[in-house]
């Protein structure tokens, strides 16, 4: 049978799962985890590491290691955000062709849904390697706050990843779905989704005859907990520089090792009271003297450090509510989603704002690509009375006269929906209109993101005001936003589809799309290889310890003594392919050393 995989593709970890015989699974990753770092990093000899193999050698190698490239996609090289990136980061961010991020990487830049695609290939290996077949088909989960162009970015790195992106859900609307699997729930909850990178809130329906509905939802795509870890850095960076007089910021290994310390010291704080952080041989001093760096923080100098943070999240929540007109008291449950709602201080807040304790029903690493494989069954399995109904997380509207954003979906509708407002032209003798389709909360429509253009021409010369022009958004049920405007008096209209982008041209998509190919068949080549490497040598390794005991029985015959020979030159034979590295050779001396190791174990039991 054919499976939908569903990829949480998280930004400090992703996680990938299937529906088999009715039951959602977790899929392990080769070391046994069930979650994969989002890291990615190219070796001096150019070779990719990706997940726990590329994280090992991230302090080594930090200028060509790639971690939280979720916060990076579909964003403007100009954007606010990209700006803080480029403070802190350890490897290399240039500008794109089209204002688009890029990561350099060795002697090449990569875009972002370039790089998110290579994790995204591990997700589909390790799917493929568990099921046994070949997998096309994903769902993938974003966060419910991100943009159409930071959706369009993921969808994309999909398809460079060989995956046919199905649907694109909201990270919340995911948990809830894991969460009410097969539960028959009529209740609303709250899902509470603090990650690495994001943060979303949304308030859903659940009902028992199995609609999913979201009331609505709300975030900030760069808030999470690589935050949380640069407060701590900043703290040790601090304190190291009052103690020393020098900057660790400048130093690319140094500020790696920072942040591998300050998420381990996250992580234990939220167990103990206070945790030591010791890098010795942090950097060298200008007198060529070694400086180590040894401080201890508590738990409550960490809460304090990141209050705001926590509050940023509190207040979000609160508007969330007031927006949607949803009393606390009406959450019936508080879903916790996200490695970040283990720290004490954020689920003691939830606890606190709702005035409940959050649920513990579901694993937060787990839950989103459980439910991201659920939506994928539905998707594609005949007689599924699941329904998601979703909503768009920012309003949809057009720039009018003077820069004003003048909305026509609100943030929170229910998908799909369509709505016509009707404007008039602007000055005297206005023969034609340009339509400015903008996404986002803010008034000013230069502070939204501005999704498409297109002009309706041909209109008659009239005074400012006369002209009347029907303007109607059409969003389907995968949030593709359709935009038509009309004359009314004369009937003549023009239309878009509103292409989000996520930077790339098609021509570089398809460019991507055949390198991947190209790289999954030379790993998959490499892993064959290797599975055959280990075979081989594990047969020489028998069949040498078989050669006391058969020259003893056979060694003093002429038979015995070429049959000893023969041997060796199977043997010799085989290490030459190993060391060529051809596959169909070692093929061959693996047959052949199985057919010694039975003749050389025939010899041995008949005496």
């Amino acid at each position: 049978m054919e499976y939908v995989i569903g990829i949480d593709l998280g930004t400090t970890n992703s996680c990938v799962a299937v529906v088999q015989n009715g039951v959602p699974t977790v899929l392990p990753n080769r070391q046994g985890y069930k979650t994969t770092p989002s890291m990615i990093a190219m070796t001096e000899t150019k070779k990719r590491l990706v997940g726990h193999l590329a994280k090992r050698q991230s302090i080594t190698n930090a200028e060509f290691t790639v971690y939280a490239a979720k916060r990076l996609i579909g964003r403007k090289w100009n954007s606010e955000p990209i700006k803080q990136v480029l403070k802190s980061a350890s490897f290399k961010l240039v500008e794109g062709p089209h204002q688009d991020v890029r990561i350099e990487l060795r002697d090449r830049s990569y875009a972002v849904p370039e790089i998110s695609a290579m994790v995204l290939s591990e997700m589909k290996a390790i799917a493929e390697e568990y099921l046994g077949q070949e997998v096309h088909k994903a769902v993938i989960t974003v966060p419910a706050y991100f943009n159409d162009n930071q959706r369009q970015a993921t969808k994309d790195a999909g398809m460079i990843a060989g995956l046919e992106v199905i649907r694109i859900i909201n990270e919340p609307t995911a948990a809830a779905l894991a969460y009410g699997f097969g539960r028959r729930l009529d209740k609303q909850v709250a899902v509470y989704d603090l990650g690495g990178g994001t943060f979303d809130i949304s308030v859903l329906e659940m009902s028992s005859d199995g609609v999913f509905k979201v009331i609505s939802t709300a975030g900030d795509t760069f808030l999470g907990g690589e935050d949380w870890d640069t407060r701590i850095i900043d703290w040790l960076v601090d304190g190291f520089k009052s103690e020393h007089g020098v900057d660790l910021r400048g130093d690319r290994m140094a500020l790696q090792r920072l942040k591998d310390a300050a998420e381990k010291a996250k992580i234990e704080l939220s167990q103990q009271r206070e945790t030591e952080v010791n890098l010795p041989f942090i950097i060298t001093s200008g007198r060529n003297e070694a400086l180590h760096l040894q401080r201890v923080l508590t738990r409550a100098e960490f809460e304090q450090l990141t209050g705001d943070l926590v509050q940023r999240t509190v207040d979000i929540m609160d508007q969330t509510l007031d927006d949607a007109g949803i009393g606390r008291d009406e959450i019936e449950d508080v879903v916790l989603v996200g490695g970040m709602t283990r720290v004490p201080s954020i689920e003691r807040a939830v606890a606190q704002f709702f005035g409940r304790e959050p649920s513990k029903g579901v694993h937060p690493d787990e839950v989103v690509a459980l439910g991201a494989a659920i939506q994928g069954a539905a998707l594609v399995e005949q007689g599924n009375k699941m329904i998601l109904l979703d909503v768009t997380p920012h309003t949809l509207g057009v720039m009018v006269a003077g820069g004003a954003t003048e909305p026509l979906i609100p943030q929170n509708t229910t998908v799909p929906t369509a709505r016509t407002r009707t404007f008039t032209t602007s000055r005297d003798n206005q023969t034609a209109v340009k339509i400015l389709v903008m996404q986002g909360e803010h008034e000013r429509g230069a502070d939204n993101e501005l999704l498409g253009e297109f002009i309706l021409d041909g209109l008659r010369r009239a005074p400012a005001g006369s002209i009347e022009i029907d303007v109607t958004f059409d969003i389907n049920a995968d949030g593709i936003v359709s935009v038509r405007a009309k004359d009314l008096e004369t009937g003549r209209d023009q239309s878009i589809t509103v292409a989000a982008t996520s930077g790339l041209t098609k021509d570089e998509i398809r460019s991507m799309v055949e390198e991947g190919k190209r790289f999954a068949v030379d790993r998959k080549a490499g892993e064959e290889f290797e599975a055959k490497r280990q075979e081989v040598e594990g047969l020489i390794h028998e069949v040498e310890k078989m050669f006391v005991p058969v020259e003893k029985v056979v060694g003093s015959s002429d038979f015995g003594r070429d049959a000893l020979e023969r041997a060796r030159g199977v043997i010799e034979r085989a290490r030459q392919a190993v060391s060529k590295k051809d596959v169909m050779l070692l093929k061959e001396q693996s047959d052949a050393l199985s057919r010694t190791l039975r003749v050389f174990k025939g010899v041995v039991a008949r005496t």
